[in-house]
């Protein structure tokens, strides 16, 4: 079976764990642009199509929630896995609240990282066909069954 790459960003503003953390995903296959501020992670979504965004909770400037606030505000089909390494569950819960896939702790497992990296994917994909369908019906209903 082929696999198809999820497109991820991956936004934290410890700039060796993202060129760690894209290097190891890229080697299994995904295609990562790094971001390090939640400003930059705004206006990587507008320019380049992102399936997944992999999102530090603490960051200084903009900070992990008022960014996954603004995703979900301005690109709501993209999925947004919480990372935390502050031991602040109870903000990744409240992350998980305003619309984010899930979350994990730093350090995280890699293996649970691209577990929870394609679950995202899937369900960015599922919602996507869901809206396609529903666009086709509202067709054949405008147009009268006839094309």
């Amino acid at each position: 079976m082929i696999k198809i790459p999820t497109r991820v960003l991956l936004v934290d503003d410890e700039k060796d764990f993202v060129e760690m953390l894209s290097l190891r995903l890229n080697e299994v296959g995904e295609k990562v642009t790094p971001a390090h501020s939640g400003k930059e992670c705004l206006e990587t979504l507008e320019n380049k199509e992102i399936d997944v965004v992999i999102l530090d909770i603490k960051m200084p400037g903009m900070d992990g929630m008022e960014t996954l606030g603004e995703i979900k505000k301005k690109f709501p089909l993209v999925e947004v896995i919480m990372l935390t390494g502050h031991g602040s569950t109870e903000t990744a819960v409240e992350g998980m609240k305003m619309g984010a896939f899930d979350y994990l702790m730093k350090p995280a497992d890699f293996d649970d990282l691209t577990i929870k990296l394609e679950a995202a994917r899937k369900r960015k994909d599922e919602q996507e066909e869901r809206i396609r369908k529903a666009e086709s019906k509202l067709l054949v209903r405008r147009s009268g069954g006839i094309f």
